[in-house]
């Protein structure tokens, strides 16, 4: 779709449409909740190939018209099925230098580098319909039924069976599906692939910032192939279909090494893959690349200079809890210090520290891994989690006896922590005085750098703020991070903050990337008593609030107010 600054000029310029119709049609557009191009398009108030011929004028593009062109197999495939899905885009002709890209965003410049590397080709960009681009798309289907002739599985789970996996595995039409699945992952920068049957197709599904994105449906016919393939990939047992199995494998992409994670559980449809993709070349980011704000940076860098305690990291799974950790591992390896990890699984691998993968079926737990480190003379312990007291015990002891203790917990915010690991029976006075700090963390989605615009909250946003803050108060917090606050800025109503309008660039969403939201609690002569007297997580939390200490939510709205996220975003991760 459009821009709606692009859709006005087009529709006012080109297509002669008055600016005062237009505006009768946003209100009736906004009224029925329906973008402004799909409801001219819905009520015939300007035709698609008029709209986007008078589109392909502005961008200085020429527009083609891909119904009844024929597209040669070998030319729909110079782009992979999963990019072309995803960005809208077909290569419809092509010669010994040039390929011919019909898309709906001319300006994005990354998607045409990407093909204009992996091709060798010059790209040659043309302006197309949604509704062309979107009939186009489906050839690849086609072409895929078409062309695989997938062995048919035996039913039987012996040799012969094995063996037509093995065969199906090796199928050139399943090795390209399989490499242009994985491939386009790492360009999307999606964090897992999802690969999942249904009684008539098979799904691909990528999450991308924290969020499922459908990629592409494939034909059953592929599930045995693309199973087995990832399977050999993986070194799992090929002809095993009813116990869940976990493997890895890695790729080179464009000189950049991935490791995947693969886990394989039966479903009542065929098996399900779910790969984690980990970047192996990956420098560990700095606190400031994560997020984190200069007030809370003095904070652990203080906590983590300590030669010995504990700093823990606390948030629901897939908060990023152990992207920090590595942050931290970052700033401390050095040569004349001695690092050792327990971590399930290994995510990176960090030179110069050495790092355990857990193995409980041989009783290489966490505990036991502990107990291992202690023996082997270290100076700063990373345990991957506290799952159990056993630990826990293991941890704060080894914080205790002149280590510094790097882990992570679930709870919801850092002042929950200490009454979480007293409810694993650890005395209080154990963890008041090893406890250096807690840090909490939630991850919220960047807004896209090339479509972000200023706007004003609306009545339900306020509404839902003043109820869960005083203005007063974030007026004085937002002041407090030295944040520029314009002299009319001094309700919410007259307050700007920004969002993503969608684009090209951000797949229509208005964000890319993500970024973390923080609160540390640093221990002090005063907490340390209150945890001794077993004081309550809110008599916790109400102390350090009134020392200064900058709540999850209030650390994302500062970041809303700085353009870096937005306000619903903020919302969506803090709701408990």
């Amino acid at each position: 779709m459009l821009l709606e600054k692009e859709l006005k000029t087009i529709v006012t310029d080109y297509l002669h449409l008055s600016s005062k119709d237009l505006l009768g049609y946003e209100k009736q557009a906004k009224k029925i909740n329906k973008p402004l191009e799909q409801y001219l398009l819905d009520e015939n108030i300007v035709g698609e190939n008029d709209l986007y011929a008078a589109a392909a004028k502005l961008f200085e593009v020429p527009f083609v018209s891909l119904k009844g062109k024929e597209i040669k197999k070998d030319t729909l495939n110079l782009v992979p099925a999963p990019m072309a899905q995803t960005h809208h885009l077909i290569a419809f002709d092509s010669n010994k230098n040039e390929v011919s890209l019909a898309l709906l965003d001319p300006e994005d410049i990354e998607t045409i580098e990407f093909i204009r590397r992996k091709t060798g080709l010059s790209p040659k960009i043309f302006l197309a319909t949604p509704s062309d681009i979107k009939t186009a798309l489906r050839r690849y289907h086609a072409d895929l039924e078409q062309d695989i002739n997938i062995v048919q599985i035996s039913d039987t789970d012996g040799e012969d069976g094995s063996q037509d996996l093995k065969k199906a595995a090796e199928e050139l039409p399943v090795v390209n599906i399989v490499n242009s699945i994985v491939e386009h992952a790492v360009y999307e920068d999606a964090s897992d692939i999802h690969i999942e049957p249904t009684e008539t197709e098979v799904v691909v599904r990528y999450r991308i910032d924290g969020e499922l994105h459908p990629v592409m449906s494939l034909p059953k016919a592929v599930q045995s192939g693309i199973v087995a393939r990832i399977k050999v990939l993986s070194n799992l047992k090929i002809d095993e279909h009813m116990v869940p199995q976990d493997g890895r494998f890695k790729i080179q992409v464009q000189e950049e090494k991935y490791a995947f994670r693969v886990s394989i559980i039966p479903v009542y449809d065929g098996e399900k893959i779910v790969m984690r993709l980990l970047n192996e070349g990956q420098k560990p980011l700095t606190l400031d690349q994560l997020g984190f704000l200069p007030s809370v940076q003095e904070i652990i860098n203080r906590s983590i200079s300590k030669p010995h305690g504990m700093v823990i990291v606390t948030g629901p799974t897939g908060s990023g809890k152990t992207t920090t950790l590595y942050s931290m591992l970052g700033m401390l390896n050095q040569p004349d210090v001695n690092i050792s990890t327990a971590e399930d699984p290994v995510e990176y691998h960090v030179k110069g520290v050495n790092q355990s993968q857990m193995n409980p079926k041989v009783g290489f737990t966490f505990a036991a891994a502990l107990r291992s480190f202690l023996r082997q003379d270290p100076d700063i312990i990373m345990v991957g989690e506290i799952r159990d007291q056993e630990t826990a015990e293991i941890a704060i002891h080894a914080a205790m006896t002149g280590h510094l203790v790097l882990s992570t917990l679930h709870t919801n915010d850092a002042p929950t922590t200490i009454p979480r690991l007293l409810d694993m029976d650890i005395p209080p006075f154990l963890v008041a005085f090893t406890m250096n700090v807690i840090i909490a963390q939630r991850l919220v989605r960047r807004i896209c750098q090339y479509c972000k615009k200023e706007y004003h909250l609306e009545k339900d946003a306020i509404k839902e703020l003043e109820r869960l803050f005083n203005v007063d108060k974030l007026t004085k917090l937002f002041l407090s991070q030295k944040l520029d606050l314009k002299k009319e800025e001094k309700t919410l109503q007259s307050m700007t903050f920004y969002r993503g309008e969608g684009c090209g660039r951000c797949n229509n969403s208005g964000y890319k990337g993500r970024v973390g939201i923080y609160e540390a609690l640093e221990m002090d002569k005063k907490l340390i008593e209150m945890v001794n007297a077993r004081g309550t997580a809110e008599q916790i939390k109400d102390y350090a609030v009134a020392q200064g200490m900058v709540t999850i939510m209030e650390d994302g709205l500062i970041k809303a107010k700085q353009g870096v996220t937005t306000i619903e975003e903020v919302l969506r991760a803090t709701r408990e």
